[in-house]
């Protein structure tokens, strides 16, 4: 894959395109036009609606910007309208190989081919080339994979929407090995780094040494000591600000009246609220026939409107937004409003870091113990790591960033580019050969 050459970060929740060439280690990162202006960072999700036309239906996609803003410019709510999200998250599952969609089955693949698709034709607008090769990342265990072979299965799927996308070649690298391409291009010394990658799903981390020599004499299986990885991320972080601050609101943990007897809500809508890309699948019409019999027998109808509400008008993606809001404020301050509102619902809380951070106790240990797992099997001591380099959105997140400080010192850890640092790496990558 030398000469031009294109690297892929097909992400959870971001998605990011970048080439490099064998004679230059200076990368170009892919502009994508949205809301008037340009953005490096290409939302993974899909929207679909099922349009009438002549007489037939047909149905229409859009992906990344475009799809947010057909999504949010839409002008009748009389249009059936779909947004997929988080198409990532599914790959290691063997029970969920399809969807339904306005009454089509459409596998996962087909789906995330559509967004790779977009992502590799708009790349060819900007490089002027045509691009049907790629070095493209993954995970070090995808989300949901238990086994090795979860992994491999995962992996296979993900080629073959790539292939689907007309990428007739397609070379895998860990995300945090591509990440450590990137943070080695700027390096004017020898270092052994920790890489930590933190995605939508998954947190990833690698060992590996890097520098001049190492680019010069070039690098070899002894350079990386080690990968790790954990099905745990920014996903994670915002399940628990819906879980605490957002489902109470929509009837998590309040009661209904049935046959003479008074029973709790139905707890398993709301474990489908928490992961905001599984939203679009309560639409289905038995479980909104289910909700609309539990509103009329709840003793607190009004919260259970506001769940049917939600629900029904596929507010996923506003849902997501303003948690992300909510989490991404309290990166920086000790409390933090969250607000929806669509016209119709209104919800308001105020959410404090602290509470955030109980919140998080467990998945923020999970991180914790898969580095103290990684450093341990690599036989490698903290005092030994020269600098630590962490990217991705929850890289911002107070708690998670205390993991490194405690073990490195804030001396030694770097940051920058966290949302196409990993894109940049697979470019190098690629124009290594």
């Amino acid at each position: 894959m030398a000469g031009s050459a294109v690297g892929v970060d097909f992400g959870t929740t971001n998605s990011s395109i970048a080439r490099s060439t064998h004679y230059s280690s200076s990368v170009e990162v892919v502009r994508f036009p949205f809301l008037g202006g340009t953005t490096e960072s290409y939302r993974s999700l899909l929207y679909l609606e099922n349009v009438r036309q002549q007489g037939k239906n047909k149905l229409v996609s859009w992906t990344g910007p475009a799809a947010i803003e057909h999504y949010l410019s839409r002008e009748s709510r009389e249009t059936p309208g779909r947004l997929i999200q988080s198409l990532k998250s599914f790959l290691a599952s063997r029970t969920l190989e399809s969807t339904e969609v306005f009454g089509r089955r459409v596998k996962i693949e087909d789906l995330i081919a559509r967004i790779l698709r977009d992502l590799r034709e708009k790349a060819e607008k900007q490089f002027g080339i045509p691009i049907t090769s790629a070095v493209a990342g993954r995970p070090v265990n995808f989300v949901g994979a238990e086994t090795e072979e979860d992994n491999r299965y995962a992996e296979s799927r993900l080629r073959s929407a790539y292939q689907l996308a007309g990428f007739q070649a397609v070379q895998f690298e860990m995300e945090p090995v591509a990440a450590a391409h990137y943070y080695e291009s700027t390096l004017e010394r020898d270092e052994l780094i920790l890489i930590g990658d933190f995605g939508g799903g998954t947190s990833d981390f690698s060992l590996i040494r890097v520098g001049p020599t190492i680019r010069r004499r070039g690098r070899t299986p002894a350079d990386l000591l080690g990968n790790a990885g954990v099905g745990i991320a920014g996903d994670a972080f915002d399940a628990r600000i819906v879980r605490n601050l957002v489902s109470p609101h929509l009837g998590s943990g309040t009661q209904m009246r049935s046959m003479n007897k008074i029973l709790p809500v139905p707890t398993w809508v709301y474990a489908k609220l928490e992961r905001w890309h599984h939203l679009s699948f309560l639409k289905a019409k038995d479980t909104m026939n289910m909700l609309a019999s539990v509103r009329a027998q709840a003793l607190e109808p009004r919260k259970i409107e506001a769940l049917i509400h939600l629900v029904n008008e596929d507010l996923g993606y506003h849902l997501h937004q303003a948690v992300q809001k909510t989490k991404c404020d309290l990166s920086s301050d000790q409390a933090a409003p969250f607000h929806l509102s669509d016209g119709f619902l209104e919800l308001d809380a105020v959410a404090e870091r602290s509470s955030f951070e109980n919140w998080v106790a467990g998945e923020v240990a999970a991180i914790e113990g898969c580095v103290d797992a990684l450093l341990q099997r690599s036989g490698v001591r903290p005092a030994q790591v020269n600098m630590v380099f962490l990217t991705g959105g929850s890289s911002f997140v107070p708690v998670v960033r205390r993991i490194f400080e405690r073990r490195f010192g804030l001396d030694r850890i770097r940051t920058g580019m966290e949302f196409t640092s990993v894109a940049q790496g697979l470019a190098l990558k690629a124009s290594a050969g």
